[in-house]
């Protein structure tokens, strides 16, 4: 019964719409998914070591992991110069996860740069921040 009166007093003085208004602000402001963002973790990697790509999720979820949408793409051959990388990548409730790029030795491969570019893809759950894409050079 108190609340009726409550909701009438509000009603006519023109401030159930407010009120409405701003729980719906607060509520929205709960509901913001995690923002992914990812970097590398050096510019270059020697040929036959491993290089890596670090994934940042802020907030953390700490519920569970979150997998992520990734692309792939660079000048270096998946399968010649690095181990192929899939998607999607998994970041741990902590809010951060890894990519690794192990490269592979080949003798007699060519002795330019080559580059792997890390993009991060839409999905559901989370959104793409900034940077969304990362790259790492292989050194020959």
């Amino acid at each position: 019964m108190r609340t009726k009166n409550i909701g009438k007093v509000l009603l006519s003085l023109g401030l159930m719409f407010v009120l409405g208004s701003a729980i719906t602000q607060v509520h929205g402001q709960d509901d913001k998914v995690p923002l992914i963002t990812i970097h590398s973790a050096g510019d270059a990697v020697q040929r036959g070591k491993t290089g890596a790509f670090v994934l940042n999720m802020n907030p953390g979820n700490m519920l569970g992991g979150t997998y992520v949408n990734i692309s792939v793409g660079g000048t270096a051959r998946p399968g010649v110069d690095y181990v192929a990388i899939v998607s999607p990548a998994y970041i741990a409730p902590s809010g951060y996860g890894t990519i690794l790029v192990q490269t592979l030795f080949n003798a007699g491969m060519s002795t330019q740069l080559r580059s792997v570019v890390v993009k991060l893809q839409p999905g559901p759950g989370y959104a793409v921040g900034e940077p969304g894409s990362a790259q790492i050079m292989i050194k020959p």
